[in-house]
């Protein structure tokens, strides 16, 4: 595969002899060709358990040996990481144990400065810990980060010193929304780089169609880094392998971000990006073996899940350039396109900036949302609805099922009436039950 600036990649194998343990990932290569070597990766047990449906009324049981068959999705490619790692340790093997959660959470990412404000505790309630309305999170309690990683993936990484432009590009050629940054100085990942990065930067420095963003052209990941995050920056959020899941739930929402990384604190090595899509895929897939909460025959209304107010919204007719600056200022992930009469026909996502830099079309912003999606590189379906009067079983079901990161709420004449998005879906299912409160719309 071609190789864009100081992009690495090392690839995961499966390993037959090794039936018995779980994946462990171990960093090799030639920093200097730009190739590396596979690490060993035993495969998943083959045996499948039973479900146990009482574990989950009072102590979960970890349940390794059947995940990998049936949550990992037919993703295919190559993993990629600096392949300057070469430290042979492994992360601490993991056999399936009982796991029986504490009245009081501490929630506790991975190592890091980062990390200091997951130290922060709260009380569990005792209702929840005992009753069905926590079976969701006991179930992520009892599993961690590494039970979610599908058998084959791809992760890209870039090296600071890669130019932006081409970071972006990169992005598009690979078809990923993000990637982990490392910096060579440092010997370690500092920061990712999102399409909100892209969105930032024509934001802060789009001037007109007559005049070039030498930034885009120029920069470099890191001076981008030093200019825009010098007063706003924040360390990396990332999480380890071993962290419960619903660690890795509390530390998206509570951060308020999109994506985050698994990072073997052990050799350093990135293993994964977690996302809200990904976890609650991951959940549904046992939903019909778990007993079912009351919460999820109750409808949105009287759940009070979304937001239902001063909803973000632009029209066909919008300049691009405004629609970023919306991005921008009301840091919201998605903007629904209303007609004049008020009916929502189409979604503009953030996802959808990116193909401003597949079509090297950032120097004009000034075409509208309308010219912009019809460049779209996959085919859309249209813009996912439902009812403030569906039961959130089945806005769950219809959200994995559309593989979308949110739905937009409409009325009887079809006029938008709020956002609930995958943020919303898993605060409500394994948060909320174990006493965190509502979070505010997270940003990327």
């Amino acid at each position: 595969m071609k190789r864009f600036g100081s992009l690495r990649g090392n690839k995961k194998h499966k390993d037959p002899n090794r039936s018995t343990e779980r994946r462990q990932s171990e960093p090799h290569g030639l920093f200097a060709s730009g190739l590396s070597s596979s690490p060993s990766t035993p495969t998943q047990v083959a045996k499948q358990h039973t479900f146990p449906l009482e574990s989950y009324q009072h102590e979960p049981e970890r349940l390794e040996n059947r995940i990998y068959a049936s949550s990992s999705p037919p993703d295919t490619g190559q993993r990629f990481c600096p392949s300057s790692f070469q430290s042979s340790a492994r992360p601490p093997s993991a056999s399936p144990t009982h796991y029986a959660p504490s009245r009081t959470a501490a929630l506790v990412a991975a190592p890091g400065p980062a990390e200091a404000g997951m130290l922060e505790k709260f009380e569990l309630e005792e209702e929840a810990e005992d009753s069905e309305s926590g079976v969701y999170m006991r179930f992520m309690r009892s599993h961690k980060c590494y039970d979610i990683v599908p058998t084959s993936s791809k992760l890209v990484v870039f090296d600071t010193t890669l130019q932006v432009k081409k970071a972006f590009f990169a992005l598009v050629a690979n078809g990923v929304r993000a990637a982990p940054l490392w910096e060579s100085k440092k010997q370690s990942f500092v920061g990712m780089l999102t399409i909100t990065d892209f969105i930032n930067i024509l934001h802060r420095y789009y001037k007109s169609p007559m005049v070039q963003i030498y930034e885009l052209e120029e920069h470099k990941i890191e001076t981008w880094r030093e200019l825009y995050l010098q007063e706003t920056f924040k360390p990396l959020v990332n999480i380890s392998p071993d962290a419960s899941l619903f660690d890795a739930v509390y530390s998206l929402i509570k951060n308020k971000i999109h994506r985050l990384p698994v990072i073997d604190p052990i050799s350093g090595n990135a293993l994964y990006i977690l996302t809200h899509k990904r976890i609650l895929k991951f959940l549904q897939l046992f939903m019909s073996d778990m007993p079912k909460p009351a919460f999820m025959k109750q409808n949105l209304d009287v759940l009070g899940i979304g937001t239902y107010h001063n909803i973000a919204f632009i029209h066909p007719d919008t300049p691009i350039i405004k629609a970023l600056n919306v991005f921008v200022e009301r840091r919201v992930s998605a903007l629904p396109v209303v007609d004049e009469s008020g009916k929502v026909v189409d979604i503009y996502s953030k996802f959808d900036v990116i193909n401003l830099a597949a079509e090297k079309t950032y120097n004009n912003l000034d075409i509208t949302v309308t010219q912009a999606l019809q460049h779209r590189s996959q085919y859309f379906e249209g813009v996912v609805k439902c009812s403030k009067l569906e039961v959130l079983e089945t806005i769950v079901d219809r959200i994995v099922r559309a593989e979308v990161h949110r739905l937009v709420v409409v009325n009887e004449s079809d006029s938008i009436v709020g956002i609930i998005s995958l943020s919303d879906i898993l605060q409500a299912l394994i948060l909320t039950p174990a006493g965190a409160k509502q979070k505010e719309t997270e940003t990327e």
